[in-house]
Parts: structure tokens; C-alpha cells; sequence
């Protein structure tokens, strides 16, 4: 259970390292997307999110094999 904490704190993290990446070096181009965000049809959203999940899934599974 321990290496599941792990686990997670460590993609956590990640995603944190990531995203405030893109904030730190584009701040003006990531206020223009949440606002393109913000206009989009929500069934749009929901694909794009399904679709996100779905390649995150097989990231993992074939990282973990």
C-alpha cells in the first residue's frame, strides 16, 4: 500500500510540474485558452476528457505493462 501513496504523490506532483510549466512560460496563451474553455460546447469538453482518460489508461498500463 505503501508504493501506492508513492505512486500517487509522485503523478501528483507531476501533473503540478507540468501544468505550472505552462503558466510560468505562457501565462498570456494559457489565460486565452481557459477563455477558448470557457466558450466551448460541453459535449465537446466531455469527448476531449473521455479521450484524455482513455490515453492516461494506456500510458499507464503500458508503463506497468
Amino acid at each position: 500500500m505503501e508504493d501506492f501513496y508513492t505512486a500517487l504523490l509522485t503523478a501528483v506532483g507531476l501533473v503540478l510540474v507540468l501544468e505550472g510549466l505552462l503558466y510560468a512560460a505562457a501565462p498570456d496563451s494559457m489565460r486565452q485558452a481557459m477563455q477558448k474553455l470557457l466558450e466551448s460546447d460541453p459535449a465537446l469538453l466531455r469527448r476531449a476528457g473521455a479521450i484524455a482518460i482513455g490515453i492516461g489508461v494506456f500510458l499507464v498500463w503500458l508503463a506497468r505493462g
